[in-house]
């Protein structure tokens, strides 16, 4: 049976420098990120995040994040694989659980999530299954 779990995360740490830039081309950046989870996921976020900034403000990114902490009252950790783009100020993102990476009480979490997050702080909803 799927469950829902509703949380805001925020932003606590945003370090972002290019490894690849070229004239009046796309710009490539790499991001380590932290972040602190609120609601039915609680706990704290460490992702790394490539992305693709083009001339005309939007971009493109991918990234992968563990995630330690409880869903739902169930602690343990697991890894999010985030597929999103970033356009008129608003990042959205489409995240999936990472097979085989669930700890703890987590060990058998799938499913996925998404958020779109316009400042510090942005409502993150996770649909997931576990084994009982």
């Amino acid at each position: 049976m799927k469950a829902r779990a509703e949380s805001t995360f925020q932003v606590t740490n945003w370090e972002e420098k290019p490894f690849d830039e070229i004239d009046g081309g796309p710009r490539l950046t790499r991001a380590r990120v932290t972040k602190v989870f609120q609601g039915e996921l609680e706990g704290d976020g460490r992702a790394t995040y490539l992305m693709t900034h083009r001339p005309d403000g939007t971009a493109t990114f991918v990234g992968i994040e563990r995630v330690t902490g409880r869903v739902d009252g169930r602690p343990g950790s697991f890894v999010l694989d985030h597929r999103g783009t970033f356009e008129d100020g608003v990042a959205k993102a489409e995240c999936t659980v990472v097979s085989g990476t669930g700890t703890g009480k987590l060990a058998s979490l799938r499913g996925g999530g998404s958020f779109a997050a316009d400042g510090k702080k942005a409502p993150f909803v996770l649909e997931y299954e576990l084994d009982e």
